[in-house]
């Protein structure tokens, strides 16, 4: 019998030839970190625990995107934490505003992930990295001061998935209505522990950008990891990013799946998730009137620079709707002067929208985006729970950036083309 992508990566990190779902395996990690506020509690266990220096300077990082630019005192002295600890451990990769972006956008741009590899952070996001052929998940923050210090961690071996999509895209479908739909089809605990594994002709024509927004919403099925098979694409990705070497994990055709899913892409419209959970999808055509007051474009999933030049010819010569706030966040800082250099950021500005440095702030009702009671929005980012966004008597709908930015422009929820002359 032969193995999948995810059983064969914890193999060769734990030392063995095999692995079978359901095995506890220590396993060697390839790099690991936290974020501003996750990282603070991870550092305090690494110090309990009596470890005076991480496993690797250069395969540790901790990353401030989450309530940076600070948001308040409470929020620097965080921050500042994090930013002692990495000059005291002498960290190799450490980015702070003006130079860092939001995590999981940063690290691939960065080359510090890569095919192959064993990824822990301390962020349930950390999943986007199956995108790129890695074995890459969530964990806690005391799980975080072990494999800081260690450089392994126990893991139990998870059963794959095989979700398989053939079929051309329509216009203004990406990779987040590919995720959102399977997501609608299989619910929130659809992949409880289970490798979420994406294939199929329609993958393989996916751009980078939009299989890590399929990968990073992985978790939000449940998933443990979301992988996509490296191919020429990813190669040409990593390669443009570093220099350093990686290995290329791919399925057996006889590997094992717990369960197979086959999609006609070709029927899947842009999708939009109702509150309060990414399961309650529906096609955009059958969303019916709901007026906005803020949309939000950018995150860990959709703030990439594709899903700002899609955002970007929706808006082109428009005005954003009187009473709707529009908040643009790209995901790094070289997305950020890449959108300046462009005139892609001017288009946004010009629209009435508001063009933020990189931070997570909206997703998780942080800063740069709160939502007051009865308000609602359309937002790129992953999660759409009582309270997300900011009170728990607010909305929030999740969709790709093309429906995200046309509703800005319409006031209320409607497909691009809506919008588009």
């Amino acid at each position: 019998m032969g193995a999948t992508i995810s059983e064969k990566i914890l193999a060769e990190h734990s030392g063995k030839d095999n692995l079978s779902p359901g095995e506890i395996i220590l396993a060697d990690v390839d790099f690991a970190f936290g974020n501003d506020i996750t990282a603070p509690i991870a550092i305090e266990e690494f110090r309990k625990a009596g470890f005076k220096e991480v496993f690797d300077r250069e395969k540790v990082t901790v990353i401030p995107d989450h309530f940076t630019p600070n948001k308040d005192i409470k929020s620097a002295g965080q921050c500042k934490f994090m930013r002692e600890f990495a000059q005291e451990q002498k960290l190799e990769n450490y980015f702070e505003v003006g130079r860092v972006g939001i995590e999981h956008v940063l690290l691939p741009e960065q080359g510090l992930v890569r095919p192959g590899m064993v990824v822990v952070g301390a962020d349930s996001h950390t999943c986007t990295y199956g995108a790129l052929g890695a074995f890459a998940t969530g964990v806690g923050s005391t799980d975080l001061a072990a494999a800081m210090a260690l450089g392994k961690l126990w893991f139990k071996v998870p059963e794959s998935q095989k979700f398989s999509f053939e079929g051309k895209l329509q216009e203004h479908v990406s990779g987040k209505d590919l995720i959102l739909y399977t997501i609608g089809e299989i619910g929130v605990s659809g992949s409880l522990y289970k490798a979420m594994e994406f294939t199929g002709p329609t993958i393989s024509e996916l751009s980078m950008d939009s299989r890590f927004s399929m990968s990073n919403m992985a978790i939000e099925a449940g998933g443990k990891a979301g992988l996509i098979e490296p191919d020429s694409k990813t190669e040409a990705f990593v390669k443009q990013a570093t220099d350093k070497l990686f290995k290329i994990f791919k399925s057996d055709s006889d590997a094992e799946y717990c369960e197979s899913f086959d999609y006609d892409a070709s029927k899947i419209e842009p999708q939009v998730s109702f509150p309060h959970l990414p399961e309650n999808t529906k096609p955009v055509s059958e969303v019916g009137y709901v007026p906005i007051d803020q949309s939000v474009i950018g995150s860990c999933t959709n703030g990439r620079m594709e899903d700002l030049k899609e955002a970007a010819s929706i808006m082109k010569g428009k005005q954003v709707a009187s009473g709707v706030r529009c908040i643009i966040l790209p995901g790094t800082q070289k997305i950020h002067k890449e959108c300046m250099n462009s005139g892609i950021a001017q288009i946004f500005v010009e629209a009435g929208a508001v063009f933020s440095t990189p931070t997570c702030g909206p997703c998780l009702g942080g800063h740069m985006g709160v939502l007051a009671e009865g308000e609602k929005a359309i937002s790129t980012t992953n999660r759409n729970f009582v309270g997300r966004m900011g009170s728990p008597k607010s909305e929030v709908y999740l969709s790709n950036p093309a429906v995200a930015a046309a509703s800005a422009i319409a006031g209320k929820i409607v497909h691009p083309e809506e919008v588009v002359e």
